[in-house]
């Protein structure tokens, strides 16, 4: 492997290609800035590299304990976007009730603890008709569940999931069949949008459920907020408000995502 300034990091596992590779490294050569792409579970001196950029290593769902030590590990010899207690705060989806608790519009969300004994009654306590039901840690819907709140099939999904860990329940947004919108920010400054669409009766987003990206134009109140919880504007990173599980580091890099409406489906850091 070539010294190289910057680490772009992704993951081995064939399951979770990452299709934008390329056209990262080749825009990064265009402007003089070498990059290798690397996997988190390398053998690699990351003291070697200036900058280590976490993009894709969506294996780590899996594997999220052993992710979280790596990112600590690097953390000590390079520099990591983002900071270790970021990503480790962002990779539980218990950030969205956080955020929620510090007055971010969410949409609303309940966490069922892993290993409940009673999954089906905190599972009847939401009160929504037509809930979604996935892992606390995972990412591309990879084992989400649409379905009405007191089927059989919600209850005996969640109690399936919580075996292995937390749990999260959400009100299903009908919005999201048009589309989930993604603001990318570096440093606090808007960079570009994304429009995901689902495939034509589904309602996951992402390219491996038959999902589509689009450029996309928002409306310029919404760039008034980075993705930081604390709204820091400008050029500059800001700090997340402090007693959010420790994540107190800079945001360097966020992508919140939303449907039609002004809450967040989400808000990643990692």
């Amino acid at each position: 492997m070539s010294r190289a300034t910057i680490a772009i990091v992704t993951s081995n596992d064939p399951r979770y290609l990452d299709p934008e590779l390329p056209v990262i490294t080749q825009a990064l050569r265009a402007v003089g800035v070498s990059a290798d792409v690397v996997s988190w579970d390398d053998e690699v001196d990351w003291a070697a590299y200036m900058l280590v950029v976490v993009r894709s290593p969506w294996d780590y769902f899996d594997r999220v304990a052993e992710f979280c030590e790596w990112v600590a590990s690097v953390e000590q010899v390079s520099r990591i976007v983002n900071p270790a207690d970021v990503i480790r705060w962002n990779s539980h989806k218990g950030y969205l009730i956080e955020l929620g608790a510090k007055g971010v519009p969410i949409v609303p969300t309940r966490l069922i603890p892993g290993e409940s004994v009673d999954v089906d009654a905190q599972l009847a306590e939401c009160p929504w008709d037509e809930v979604v039901v996935k892992p606390a840690v995972d990412g591309g819907a990879r084992e989400t569940l649409r379905a009405r709140r007191d089927s059989d099939e919600a209850r005996l999904h969640a109690e399936t999931l919580s075996r292995r860990g937390d749990v999260i329940v959400q009100p299903f947004v009908p919005g999201i069949v048009d589309g989930e919108r993604s603001l990318v920010f570096f440093g606090g400054a808007f960079s570009h949008a994304v429009l995901k669409v689902p495939a034509a009766g589904d309602y996951r987003v992402q390219y491996f459920h038959g999902g589509t990206e689009l450029d996309h134009a928002p409306r310029p109140r919404r760039l008034g907020r980075s993705p930081e919880p604390d709204g820091a504007r400008g050029d500059r990173a800001g700090p997340l408000p402090a007693g959010l599980a420790g994540a107190t580091g800079p945001v360097r890099r966020g992508r919140p995502g939303r449907a039609r409406g002004p809450a967040r489906l989400k808000c990643g850091l990692a």
